[in-house]
């Protein structure tokens, strides 16, 4: 930041740090022909802020364990910062800007925000090798939302309609983007696929997929959909059926120490597989199984992954399947029916459902008899606000028609449409 006013405050603090219990010099980075002193302020008993000043500008550090010198030997951990890059930020070098692919911001751009996909991602980047970041940038005008891309060398297709024709509508919140199917070919080898079925679904895996999560469901239930670019979707029924088997349950205690059987079904163009697993975050009952006793705990899931012509659907959450299923069967209308038409849509947001959802997780995880404080505090201040947003209409985040990223970090222009 440019210190501005606090110039004249951090002055004394060389002086000052030579007594502070609190404060201490730590050492020093080369800026130019200066020499420019670390601090480092222990607050909170445990806590401690690193922090340098040279002419304007001032750099702090939130983490001082993750300041790393190059000239120490050591290998850099992921997430450190180097005594270059704070001598380079003291010396005014726009390294922010050029990490993100940047312009330098206007002068009418008076707060910007940019967000790396590796933080958005939370270690799922491998599937979207294509999505760079966010940002968001605040003018005069208001807000305005950017998407960043990365050009890959086999791009996929940017449609997203697939997506949005399958997915039930009532979703809380969805999103969509380009799904680079040839990188996960390791994985799927590592979880029990052979090497040519591993070649063969990567293969017929088109471009893109979506996740939509429902108010009827919970947060971590979402139903997955991606799409198949072969017609004769039916030949990787066997292939499929076994990578489920291999990658889905878990040894279950109470039946000699083997996952559930998968059920197998087919009825015209939909083929399905479902496996019972038992977990205490299931939607059913032990009770309610058809041999209770076999539950390990009191809760159970049935994973369900189904193929409906060229369609690919997954859930945790079974009743979402089955509701695509519905979908895709034309008995129940799908999210593309309050979409727009000739918009690329890739991020939905349902405020109405979305409160109903995060009040449903909230108060689960706030047994009133077990935390009765965190239970009174969300009735009296959070639940009032989820009611508010669930009064605020749908919205799409579309982008410019025929967007493709050409290049790194290409920033396309997000715009906030009311449906």
């Amino acid at each position: 930041m440019d210190r501005g006013g606090l110039a004249k405050v951090l002055e004394p603090l060389a002086k000052v740090a030579l007594d502070d219990t609190q404060l201490s010099k730590v050492g020093a980075v080369k800026v130019g022909a200066d020499e420019v002193a670390l601090y480092q302020l222990t607050y909170n008993a445990t806590k401690a802020l690193l922090f340098a000043s040279h002419g304007d500008k001032l750099v702090v550090l939130s983490n001082p364990a993750k300041l790393y010198d190059p000239q120490s030997g050591t290998a850099e951990e992921s997430g450190s910062v180097s005594t270059n890059a704070i001598a380079a930020l003291l010396n005014g070098d726009k390294l922010f800007p050029e990490a993100f692919g940047l312009q330098p911001r206007a002068p009418e751009v008076k707060q910007r925000l940019s967000v790396n996909s590796s933080v958005l991602a939370m270690g799922y980047q491998r599937f979207i090798p294509n999505f760079a970041g966010l940002r968001f940038d605040m003018d005069d005008k208001g807000w305005h939302s950017f998407l960043a891309m990365d050009e890959l060398d086999n791009q996929p297709d940017f449609d997203f309609k697939p997506i949005w024709q399958a997915m039930p509508m009532g979703a809380s919140a969805c999103v969509a983007l380009p799904l680079a199917a040839e990188q996960q070919k390791p994985l799927l080898v590592k979880l029990g696929a052979e090497e040519k079925v591993a070649a063969a679904l990567t293969e017929h895996v088109a471009g893109a997929a979506g996740l939509c999560w429902y108010a009827d469901s919970r947060l971590y239930t979402p139903l997955l959909v991606a799409s198949l670019n072969d017609k004769d979707s039916a030949k990787l029924d066997g292939d499929l059926g076994n990578l489920f088997g291999s990658m889905v349950g878990a040894y279950e205690g109470k039946v000699d120490e083997h996952a559930f059987p998968v059920v197998e079904k087919q009825e015209g163009e939909t083929h399905q597989w479902q496996r019972q697993v038992s977990s205490n975050f299931g939607p059913y009952a032990a009770k309610d199984a058809e041999n209770p006793d076999a539950i390990t705990g009191k809760a159970f899931m049935k994973v369900s992954l189904a193929r409906h012509g060229s369609t690919l659907l997954f859930s945790l959450d079974d009743k979402l399947v089955d509701k695509a299923l519905g979908t895709l069967d034309k008995r129940f209308p799908p999210l593309a029916d309050v979409l727009p038409k000739d918009l690329l849509m890739p991020v939905y947001f349902g405020p109405d459902s979305m409160a109903q959802l995060m009040q449903q997780e909230t108060l689960d995880s706030l047994p009133q008899d077990m935390e009765p404080v965190f239970y009174n505090a969300a009735q009296t201040y959070l639940i009032p606000k989820l009611r508010k947003l669930g009064g605020y209409g749908k919205y799409a985040l579309t982008l410019p028609k025929g967007s493709e990223p050409d290049g790194h970090w290409q920033w396309l222009p997000l715009e906030w449409k009311a449906l």
